[in-house]
């Protein structure tokens, strides 16, 4: 039982830590995902380590990049195949005993004070606990643990246990736990979650227990070691102490039970540090003799914390987003890009690492990489694109898995899955659980491939952020001309219209997987899909035209990419359908794909009345009988991403060079479309309120300020009504820290011009960031209305082209220049508004 009433999360006065006070259970699986705690190459659930794995309640689980492992269950007689990313062993175990009694449980006990809090600074999660047992005995507890940023294989968990009321004999189990399975969400439960067969376990001298596990189908060993050691508090310093220690072990499973006295009013100090290797790892003989021989090595927490202190220390100085006007904005911009460096850091760029769409945090979506990367690069690449390089090397290594599935299916070039694992083939399920009606029902996801056309304007945003020409000309160029040959072959020109059509795809709103009635999946061309496919037809000769002649030479000899193709791209890029629709008054905004306008309108009004929440509406309608491909319903921004993706110049370009002129060029185009789509979307990915907040900007401030800010809390929040707990959302936490730079600031790069148009500036007071624009470091502010942006001096690479107010500036080490505000945000600023330094 607990006498403290749970309150909602607060934070402190300098916007670094998130508290939970009181116990709800209902609540742990959010706050244990909330406060994961990782290095970007493992992470660890925010558990409390004494309690046993209760899913939903409790997961202790532990994720690392790369981990994934393929199982078969048989669902009504049909074999289904699915690759998750694994639930490792448990190194967080670590439990009291006091007389030989059971271990110490929150459900065991009277909780006389507990709290719950994420160091948002070091990602430290910190729990105190205050208890009475059912013999009268009154103990404080404060744990504390980190997965270290300086070291990428290092852990740590600290105690320090106080008995108020008592003394007498206590047990500290310390254990590494290899009994586990994926079973944290309750729609995968029918599927096989067991992943691991042991190998061994085995001590490395009395203080160290070390475990050795292996993926069943992918071979993968992971082990695991962990430094137990036992100090008193003597006056204001520690006293090493030695206890009794009793080894217990399965093939699965060890445990030390440390034995000692504890004495009333005198502290004891617990430490667990922890090494953590797999098979995957560089520069070891063996994963299970690396671990014993790196945790025997460790220091101390207290220097193992500073020196990861030290390391999170530096990656604010690059990475932070200050907006102290905004308090609770500011808390949560800093709390997104701590978890996006947890699971993208310096260290996951030295491994086969892609994105992981809910990061490391749980097992939702099975861990499996989507297109959320889209989202999370913009803010990676202005501050450490060394991260995102490594990261599209994850899809270059997988390449040639691409070409065999395009050419599998009748298509040149290469074919990216929707939903990617291990080796890089198509991991999507094609049978869905409804969790609202219980149904299987079929899964045609995998036709949404726009993930291509993702994969290549990733790669395009890094080359025009950082001028890496040797990542294009190496393994960039390669990528984006083979994924343009996969667009070429799929589309296939209309003899009546003399337009290029693709057929037989899903868009990004998901909803509509085909038309009302087909037997098969896919539609006919997807406005989204369409054009960019048209704008990557007109980029891939330019990517061309930036190699060096003997390697275009070359590039084109080995892909056999022939001048009858470069011809068939360019055609595309005046050629391309885009569907169109009447909404009335003479006026026509792009269809979500051909057809969309027959479709039936949905009574949004009455499911509003009948459902809390109707963001699953597809979900909804299937449960009652209904079909959604029927209504013009979606789930997320789909033709509105179009206005996401590209500036008002570059999108206008694209379909004024299509010779849809007379809809690009009505000064009306976007808001007309994003105002007729919203009214038609239940936003039921997170990812759907960023691109909203984004393209409404600088056509409705306050709408686009309100979206922004239910995006912000929409994990710490859980708005989508239980799936956080279940993994973070990686795409709208890092949506949010673009929307400042992108959208409100106005950030992107053209042709080699970093360009600022500032929207939303009354919410922008006291803005500050840093970036690194082609090598060359900047700071970004906004100081008495005005944007300012400084070439730092030191760490200079060259000078940049800058444009503020539409004037284009090469500012040098030290130049300084200056764009006043205004309060009209569809106003951009013009030259004679610029003050240049």
């Amino acid at each position: 039982m607990t006498t403290d009433e749970p309150t909602e999360s607060g934070h402190d006065p300098e916007g670094w830590t998130l508290t939970w006070r009181g116990i709800d259970p209902e609540e742990e699986g959010l706050r244990e995902a909330l406060s994961s705690t990782g290095n970007g190459y493992f992470c660890t659930r925010g558990a409390a380590e004494w309690e046993e794995t209760d899913p939903p309640n409790h997961y202790a689980g532990t994720y690392a990049h790369g981990a994934y492992n393929r199982e078969t269950t048989i669902l009504g007689g049909r074999p289904v195949l699915n690759e998750d990313l694994v639930n490792l062993p448990n190194w967080l175990t670590l439990m009291l005993r006091i007389e030989g009694e059971e271990a110490i449980t929150l459900d065991n006990v009277e909780v006389l004070d507990y709290e719950h809090s994420y160091d948002i600074r070091t990602a430290l999660v910190t729990r105190t606990l205050r208890f009475r047992d059912r013999k009268g005995r009154e103990t404080s507890l404060r744990s504390r643990r980190f997965v270290s940023m300086a070291h990428s294989h290092q852990a740590a968990l600290e105690w320090v246990l106080t008995p108020e009321n008592w003394s007498g004999q206590i047990g500290i189990v310390t254990a590494i736990d290899g009994r586990v399975d994926n079973d944290m969400v309750a729609r995968y439960r029918d599927l096989e979650g067991r992943h691991l067969d042991p190998v061994t376990p085995r001590t490395f001298g009395p203080e160290i227990i070390a475990l050795k596990v292996r993926t069943r189908q992918s071979n993968l060993y992971i082990s695991e070691a962990a430094r137990t050691r036992v100090a008193r508090s003597r006056g204001r310093s520690w006293q090493a102490v030695e206890p009794k220690r009793t080894l217990h072990q399965m093939n699965d499973y060890i445990q030390q039970v440390l034995d000692l006295e504890a004495h009333e009013g005198e502290s004891i100090k617990v430490e667990k540090l922890v090494a953590f290797f797999t098979s995957h790892d560089n520069a070891i003989t063996e994963t299970l003799t690396a671990a014993g021989r790196h945790v025997e090595r460790y220091p101390d927490f207290t220097e193992a914390f500073a020196e990861h202190e030290s390391a999170w220390t530096e990656l604010w100085d690059v990475c932070a987003i200050d907006l102290p006007s905004e308090p609770r904005v500011q808390l949560l911009l800093r709390f997104h890009t701590a978890h996006i460096l947890q699971v993208c850091s310096r260290h996951t760029a030295r491994h086969d690492a892609g994105v992981p769409a809910r990061g490391l945090n749980g097992e939702a979506y099975r861990g499996h990489v989507f297109w959320d990367e889209l989202y999370v690069y913009p803010f990676l690449n202005f501050r450490l694109p060394e991260i995102t390089r490594g990261l599209l090397m994850y899809r270059y290594r997988r390449l040639a898995e691409a070409r065999a599935a395009a050419a599998e299916a009748g298509y040149s070039g290469a074919m990216f899955p929707w939903q990617s694992g291990s080796d890089g083939t198509e991991e999507t399920q094609v049978v869905h659980l409804n969790p609202l009606s219980g149904q299987w029902d079929p899964d045609h996801s995998h036709n949404q491939r726009h993930v291509n056309a993702a994969i290549f304007y990733n790669v395009w945003q890094y080359y025009q952020a950082t001028d890496d020409l040797e990542f294009l000309r190496d393994y960039g160029a390669e990528l984006m001309l083979e994924i343009a040959r996969f667009w070429a072959s799929i589309a296939h020109k209309n003899p009546q219209t003399g337009r290029y059509e693709i057929h037989g795809v899903m868009g990004p709103d998901e909803f509509h997987e085909g038309y009302p009635g087909a037997e098969t999946g896919g539609l006919r061309n997807n406005a989204y899909t369409n054009v960019m496919v048209a704008w990557i037809c007109s980029t891939a000769p330019r990517v061309l035209d930036l190699l060096t002649a003997s390697r275009r030479r070359a590039l084109r000899s080995r892909l056999g990419i022939t001048d009858a193709e470069i011809a068939r791209w360019e055609e595309m890029t005046r050629l391309m359908y885009v569907p169109t629709h009447d909404v009335g008054d003479g006026h026509r905004v792009v269809s979500q794909f051909e057809g969309y306008e027959a479709l039936e309108e949905l009574d949004w009004e009455g499911y509003r009345a009948k459902h809390t929440n109707i963001q699953r509406m597809d979900r909804i309608l299937k449960a009652e009988g209904d079909d959604p491909d029927r209504y013009k319903v979606a789930k997320q921004a789909d033709a509105v991403m179009l206005f996401f993706l590209f500036s008002d110049v570059e999108l206008r370009e694209v379909l004024d060079r299509l010779g849809y002129g007379e809809i690009a060029d009505d000064p009306d185009f976007a808001r007309r479309a994003i105002d007729y789509y919203d009214h038609r979307t239940s936003h039921g990915s997170t990812l759907s309120l960023v691109a909203h907040a984004a393209v409404l900007a600088g056509i409705d401030p306050t709408s686009s300020w309100e979206r922004f800010l239910v995006a912000l809390e929409s994990d710490v929040g859980d708005v989508q009504g239980g799936t956080t707990k279940e993994g973070i959302h990686m795409g709208v936490m890092s949506g949010t820290l673009d929307l400042l730079q992108r959208a409100y600031v106005g950030c992107d790069v053209r042709d080699g011009v970093l360009h600022f148009a500032p929207r939303v500036t009354t919410r922008l007071d006291g803005l500050r960031y840093s970036m690194v624009f082609q090598g060359t470091s900047l700071h970004v502010s906004v100081t008495d209305g005005e944007l300012v942006v400084e070439v730092a001096t030191e760490g200079f690479s060259h000078p940049v082209k800058v444009d503020l107010g539409g004037e284009v500036r090469e500012m040098k080490a030290g130049d300084r220049a200056a764009v006043r505000l205004v309060d009209d945000p569809s106003h951009i600023p013009g030259p004679t508004e610029l003050e240049h330094v």
